[in-house]
């Protein structure tokens, strides 16, 4: 059987893996629209994070395999439709993750110095699509819309000291931009309480002993919620735990001088929903945000946020906006619900489609860590399996796999990139990281990366 996966992340990566293991016999190739593979891994992880980027050697094995081809370079539903796709393998699984944001919806989301927290990681993480990015860090304060781990992922990098950043794969321009950086307090602002918030206990205790830095915590907020948490699950009781210990319990003398001593402080926001971004007296930049006070109707994470009628406004020259990734269709061919950014399946089985399939965020919707898209992707690779051992998938036919799609590249002008040549551009970005003295010194233009493997 010949499969073709479409997108070289996670999800893409653990089911190809998954299959190649499980079948003796199948091909996998996988599609990616940028040169470079490994997606969110790549370009999603914080630099200060690299344990998390090991996962990229295991996939590597998995390209490595002589059973598996990885075809960079190539957009599909421009380059090749999904129906050329299925016209040349048995299988196709969309694995193309979320490439879009969610929006406010709100006045002012246009300002400069508005931002989505997704294309802020893109810049310093060296998405292409970023990297014109000039987020003015020209201000005092920042503000993040959202209670999850990508925005604290943010909130770090703003405040890390630049000795500590030197040392990652940051690129050299965001590097640059934050050394110059006037940023000094950023408040996390989300629209439910404590119990709610979307990060994880290990994110926020980074960010609780990040060096130089304060945290403040409102001892309103937390006050009262050791008996709210009694019978929480473990993770969310340590998580709150740790919040109400930072908020209400008095610092010690050594905690006390090093807070002191601190230059730079961040600090968590309950219960407020942004109304609008307020402009500049010229009206072209953000100076603030309206904030709308919010009470919570039920309890735990089903509670919702309903408006008061009070408002608050919160000065600050810098927003992100961290309330979602969103997956985009990708094909007229592909069935996708707009309302829940996914393509409707089940257990990875594209609805109406016999041999279409989706794994990862397109699948489930943009939550969870590496971890949970293995099993989800390990799942969708099992439904496969399954189909191809009853034969709901017709194997009996032979497909030509990328033979006929490079016919069809080949005729659109389209020049793919091969695993080997990912690896020399790999080796390019070590060597110049090397010279920093950095992992990787990232490189950001996809022009630059096909010069120097002679597209």
């Amino acid at each position: 059987p010949r499969i073709c996966v479409v997108g070289s992340g996670p999800a893409g990566f653990y089911t190809a893996q998954h299959i190649l293991k499980h079948h003796g016999g199948a091909q996998v190739d996988i599609y990616e629209k940028l040169p470079v593979p490994f997606g969110l891994v790549r370009f999603g992880v914080a630099p200060d994070h690299p344990e998390v980027k090991n996962v990229t050697n295991t996939f590597t094995q998995t390209a490595r395999s002589e059973r598996c081809a990885y075809y960079g370079n190539v957009t599909v539903g421009r380059d090749v439709t999904v129906a050329e796709l299925q016209q040349a393998y048995h299988a196709v699984v969309l694995s193309y993750g979320a490439e879009g944001n969610r929006v406010l919806g709100i006045p002012g989301e246009k300002l400069c110095g508005v931002h989505s927290a997704r294309a802020f990681v893109g810049w310093y993480n060296g998405l292409p699509e970023n990297r014109e990015l000039k987020p003015d860090l020209s201000c005092e304060t920042a503000l993040i819309l959202g209670h999850g781990n990508v925005a604290l992922d943010v909130a770090r990098i703003l405040l890390s000291p630049l000795q500590l950043l030197r040392k990652t794969d940051i690129t050299a321009d965001s590097l640059a931009a934050l050394a110059c950086s006037k940023v000094k307090r950023v408040w996390l602002v989300g629209r439910r309480g404590p119990l709610q918030v979307a990060f994880t206990i290990k994110e926020l205790r980074e960010m609780i002993n990040l060096p130089g830095t304060r945290p403040v915590l409102s001892p309103a907020d937390f006050t009262g919620l050791e008996n709210a948490i009694k019978d929480a699950p473990r993770p969310r009781k340590r998580l709150t735990e740790l919040m109400i210990k930072t908020a209400l319990e008095k610092p010690g003398e050594k905690t006390l001088e090093v807070q002191a001593a601190a230059l730079r402080e961040w600090g968590l926001k309950f219960q407020r929903s942004p109304q609008e971004m307020l402009p500049s007296a010229d009206g072209t930049r953000v100076r603030g945000v309206r904030l709308a006070l919010t009470r919570l109707e039920g309890s735990g994470d089903s509670a919702r946020a309903v408006p008061t009628g009070d408002v608050e406004e919160l000065e600050c020259g810098l927003v992100l906006s961290s309330i979602g990734y969103q997956s985009l269709p990708l094909d007229p061919a592909v069935p996708f619900d707009a309302q829940r950014g996914v393509i409707p399946n089940s257990s990875g089985r594209v609805e109406g489609v016999p041999g279409l399939y989706c794994s990862g965020w397109v699948k489930r919707g943009p939550t969870g860590v590496i971890i949970t898209t293995m099993n989800d992707s390990f799942d969708t690779a099992q439904s496969v399996l399954e189909d191809l051992q009853v034969g709901t998938l017709d194997v009996s036919t032979s497909r030509e796999g990328f033979g006929a799609v490079e016919s069809i590249l080949r005729s659109r002008g389209v020049r793919p990139v091969s695993f080997s040549d990912w690896e020399k551009i790999d080796a390019a970005e070590v060597s110049r990281g090397k010279a920093a003295g950095k992992p990787r010194e990232k490189i950001v233009d996809p022009q630059e990366m096909l010069q120097l493997i002679g597209h």
